[in-house]
C-alpha cells in the first residue's frame, strides 16, 4: 500500500472521531500510523482530548485534508486496523458531506 505524500498547505478537518472501550488507549504515534495507513496519505494529524471528568473516556480524532477521497474505503481500513489491535472504538464519521 503506497502512502501519499502532498506538499500542500490545505487546512486539515476532523474526518472521524472515537472513543475506545474501558481501560482502552492508544499513543499519538501509533495512532498516527494507523491513520495514515487507513488514509494512505502522510499529510494527518491526529488529536485526543480527556472528557469533562476523570471517569469520561478520552475522544480521539483524526484529521486530514477535505480533499481526502474514498472515505468509505478508509473508513473499513480504519475500522480493521484498529480490531487487529484488539482495539475496541466506537467510531463516527465527523465530515459530512463524505460520510
Amino acid at each position: 500500500m503506497a502512502i501519499k505524500s502532498s506538499k500542500s498547505s490545505k487546512p486539515l478537518i476532523a474526518m472521524f472521531r472515537f472513543t475506545l472501550g474501558t481501560d482502552q488507549s492508544i499513543g499519538p504515534k501509533e495512532l498516527q500510523t494507523i491513520w495514515m495507513r487507513a488514509s494512505q496519505r502522510a499529510d494527518v494529524s491526529v488529536g485526543c482530548v480527556a472528557g469533562p471528568s476523570a471517569e469520561d473516556k478520552p475522544t480521539y480524532s483524526l484529521y486530514a485534508t477535505q480533499s481526502l477521497e474514498g472515505l468509505a474505503e478508509v473508513e473499513t481500513r480504519l475500522r480493521r486496523l484498529l480490531d487487529q489491535r484488539n482495539l475496541r472504538a466506537a467510531l463516527l464519521c465527523v465530515h459530512a458531506a463524505q460520510c
